[in-house]
């Protein structure tokens, strides 16, 4: 008995850009079944030989299409363990259970405080402060071959000492400048896409919350040159009138204008006294700083005042008392659709490394800390 037709013809071919089997797998010839009997045995093994390739090749195409598909499963993640030699200001550190970082969207990263995983842990962090104080020490003789070292900071340059100590010791470094390999703002404005939160009453001019007064500080002789032109209502520490971390932000909502002075002006130097104290209390924030376009980076140029932008302390003043109410209301247009997040959580903050990790160069050596810091 003779077979008719043409055996099926399988030919592989590159897979297109969309993804379609037929790009994949093209059919040449109509498929023909044969008889169980009657046939050239040579011709059915060849036969069915081809559709098992072509089976093997649907099985390799379907397989390949679950695992590039944006819903596929993607490939579970190495663990990646952060050492903390020592919690910043405190000898006490936090708990710090197995899924910390998952709160702050970071899995298969792992912090400990533990030092016993020094000769494990896939980079360890040392904070600066406890370094420049003595309270810490580099264990620079069980440093494991190849271990990334971080230094971490959040201060200014100005309040940072001993960086020469430091030479060719760090990988990396975690602060507030946009150029650090991990870099961790002190706060940002977030897409919100909920009801506009209301703008707290306003009847009070200006406030400003201050610790360490220092008449040589730029901010002390701004302020010395503002006050007799403009009421500010002082609070803190250096005044007397220290408030609880509760009444901090309640206390600043009252009023129209709040001083986001800065202890020192350096490079992307922008801290709480902005992003929580005046933005996330509703308060205008008058800046002093790093220049305007620093911020502009972080928020719209309409939501804070720059003291550059006035020739004089004087002048700032009068702009901020004749101010009308249409003009003050500007500076919140972006609560409609941002939001303020804080970021001063020391947690989120060394989870953050575990985001960086696969991508930070491992031969980068800080060769001098204090020239790159102090630029």
């Amino acid at each position: 008995m003779n077979c008719a037709g043409e055996c099926l013809a399988l030919e592989a071919s590159q897979v297109g850009d969309d993804g379609d089997l037929p790009v994949s797998l093209r059919v040449t010839g109509p498929l023909l079944f044969y008889p169980a009997s009657g046939c050239n045995p040579t011709r059915r093994r060849r036969a069915w030989g081809g559709l098992a390739g072509g089976a093997t090749l649907v099985a390799l195409w379907l397989l390949w299409q679950l695992e590039s598909a944006p819903g596929g499963a993607p490939a579970p993640q190495p663990m990646v363990t952060i050492l903390i030699w020592h919690w910043p200001f405190t000898d006490r550190p936090p708990e710090l259970p197995h899924d910390t970082c998952t709160h702050y969207g970071m899995a298969s990263c792992l912090l400990s405080a533990n030092r016993s995983l020094l000769a494990s842990a896939d980079a360890v962090v040392f904070h600066h402060r406890e370094l420049q104080t003595l309270r810490s020490r580099l264990p620079l003789k069980q440093r494991p071959h190849g271990q990334p070292w971080v230094w971490a900071s959040m201060e200014s340059p100005s309040n940072t000492r001993g960086l020469h100590h430091f030479r060719g010791i760090f990988n990396w470094v975690l602060s507030y400048r946009r150029d650090s390999d991990i870099f961790v703002p002190y706060g940002r404005l977030e897409p919100y896409s909920g009801p506009t939160p209301p703008l707290p009453a306003k009847s009070k001019m200006a406030a400003w919350v201050v610790s360490n007064f220092q008449e040589r500080q730029q901010r002390a002789k701004l302020y010395r040159q503002l006050a007799p032109h403009l009421r500010v209502d002082v609070f803190g520490r250096a005044s007397g009138r220290p408030l609880c971390a509760n009444c901090l932000l309640p206390t600043v909502a009252q009023y129209r204008f709040y001083l986001s002075f800065e202890n020192s002006q350096h490079r992307d130097y922008i801290t709480e006294k902005f992003w929580r104290n005046a933005l996330a209390a509703g308060a205008v924030p008058v800046v002093l700083g790093p220049p305007r376009a620093t911020y502009e980076a972080f928020v719209p140029p309409d939501a804070f005042v720059h003291v550059d932008d006035f020739s004089s302390a004087r002048e700032l003043a009068v702009f901020l008392v004749s101010m009308n109410e249409s003009r003050y209301q500007r500076f919140f247009a972006w609560r409609d659709r941002l939001r303020v997040r804080l970021l001063g959580d020391w947690r989120e903050r060394f989870c953050t490394i575990c985001a960086h990790y696969p991508y930070l160069p491992r031969s980068q050596v800080y060769e001098d800390l204090e020239s790159w810091f102090q630029a």
